[in-house]
């Protein structure tokens, strides 16, 4: 691979995390504001409803493709137009042979969990929304094959909008749950027209059996890693939602959609720019290290700093906010599972590199540990600490990702530690200095402003420890944003 194309890929891969990052900020804002205003208009149970039904439908979603999708943006060479309607073809008949029971099943499900009529309606439109969805596959397979993400981020822009929209107004007006019902279909919906607007192409059904065979060879170890983190994480939820009251499940989504806040600005969409940017380089180790360096290096700057503040500042939202005070239950679940995102944040753009080069099964047995462990902990912890023991368990796994770390190195030498330790020191020191501060906290408006002191010490520690790498990246950032 020449060193043009390199760049070309270096900036389509920043230019993207841009674009992706960019609609993350914008849309967590709105999330944010949203959650805000849910808090204050539905109560735990509602929250518990829609987490325990969402779960189900999460189910589906591990068994609609069998990979395909991830073959066809690993495959080394461009795929034909019948490869791509091979992949729609089988993939609309796994998710019709979801549905179906799906749907011949609904009055047993519904009465499993004691959910009532709201929860039948949303039960229903979330399988009409996974079949919606199911349709878009291939034109986002098309754009992130090309590292097209400024295209890609249209749509979600608009269904993500239209949701938020939708959900504040229908919960104004107490809907309830039926609330999450309207705007999911909304969601769809104009998901799926954008889609198609932004990136058209030929649908049509095919049949390449020789095709299929090369796809699978991948696909299946690939989707067998998902179908494990599925019995890892939204199995474990259908399971608590049959043993913890349905408000205690409200406290754990609601940890878990607050921890994970550093993942959803920053974590989601570098994981949707490395796997296909680390599949175009798997011919070239140096160029492999190169980007795996600079992928960690930005990770742990942007979700430290986020993390740490979470961890420091969660618990005066449900002080000075009186109707923010429910949710106080939730704020030890909170910290451990944002400890859980610090490690994840690391070791999972390892697992997509390992899985871009092709070691899928190196990345299975990692999952088929983790699924074990998990179960092995999360049972016996909840009868110690109550709900709190989800949130201790998935600590406890993560911490075990850091094997990741060394068989990734196997591979290829990049420096690991080389590229995280000096914005872990910025982020100790940050938390050192919210806790030496906390004393004078005594209002909202003085969180907010101690949280922005806070997130000034850290990047002054940066400037000071890692001035020189943060400028080369800061300008090759900048400069490749500018160029496109």
């Amino acid at each position: 691979m020449d060193e043009f194309e390199l760049h070309a890929i270096a900036t389509k891969s920043v230019k993207g995390v841009f674009a992706l990052v960019s609609r993350s900020f914008l849309l967590q804002l709105l999330g944010i504001a949203t959650s805000f205003i849910l808090t204050l208009y539905l109560d735990p149970a509602s929250f518990g409803v829609f987490f325990v039904v969402s779960s189900i439908i999460v189910f589906f979603n591990y068994f609609q493709d069998i990979g395909l999708a991830a073959s066809l943006i690993q495959k080394k060479e461009e795929p034909t137009l019948r490869e791509l309607r091979t992949v729609f073809f089988i993939q609309e008949l796994l998710v019709l042979a979801l549905i179906v029971p799906a749907m011949l099943f609904s009055n047993s499900i519904v009465h499993f969990y004691k959910l009532n009529g709201d929860g039948y309606i949303l039960y229903i439109s979330l399988l009409v929304s996974f079949f919606l969805t199911s349709l878009r596959t291939i034109p986002t397979v098309i754009m992130e094959r090309k590292l097209d993400y400024t295209k890609l981020v249209v749509p979600q822009i608009l269904e993500n909008l239209t949701y938020n929209v939708c959900l504040i107004v229908f919960a104004i007006a107490g809907f309830k749950v039926q609330s999450f019902t309207i705007a999911i279909l909304a969601r769809s919906a104009i998901g799926l027209i954008a889609t198609y607007i932004v990136q058209p192409w030929p649908v049509g059904i095919a049949f390449d059996k020789q095709s299929l065979k090369k796809l699978i060879s991948f696909g299946i170890p690939f989707q067998t890693n998902s179908i494990l983190a599925l019995f890892k994480d939204d199995f474990r939820t259908i399971y608590l939602g049959k043993v913890l009251p349905i408000s205690q499940l409200g406290y754990i989504g609601f940890a878990e959609k607050m921890a994970n806040l550093p993942l959803r600005l920053v974590m989601d969409n570098v994981i949707k720019v490395t796997f296909p940017s680390f599949s175009r380089l798997q011919e070239d180790k140096g160029a492999l290290k190169l980007a795996i360096e600079k992928s960690l290096f930005l990770i742990s700057l942007a979700i430290f700093p986020i993390a740490v503040g979470i961890i420091s500042y969660s618990p005066y939202l449900m002080q000075f906010i009186p109707k923010y005070q429910k949710w106080e239950p939730a704020v030890i679940s909170i910290m451990f599972f944002s400890l859980g995102t610090v490690l994840s944040s690391i070791s999972t753009p390892l697992t997509n590199f390992l899985n871009a080069i092709g070691k899928v099964k190196v990345t299975l047995y990692f999952m088929v540990f983790w699924t074990v462990a998990i179960w092995f902990l999360t049972i016996p912890l909840i009868h110690i600490y109550g709900y709190n023991g989800v949130a201790i368990a998935s600590f406890l796994v993560s911490l075990t990702s850091i094997g990741v770390f060394y068989v990734a190195k196997k591979y290829v030498k990049f420096k690991i530690f080389g590229s995280i330790y000096k914005q872990f020191i910025a982020a100790v020191v940050m938390y050192i200095f919210a806790m030496a501060t906390s004393h004078m906290i005594g209002s909202l408006p003085v969180m907010l402003l101690f949280s922005l002191f806070s997130l000034a010490v850290y990047f002054a520690v940066i400037m000071l420890i890692a001035r020189n790498e943060f400028l080369k990246t800061a300008r090759f950032v900048l400069s490749s944003v500018r160029r496109h």
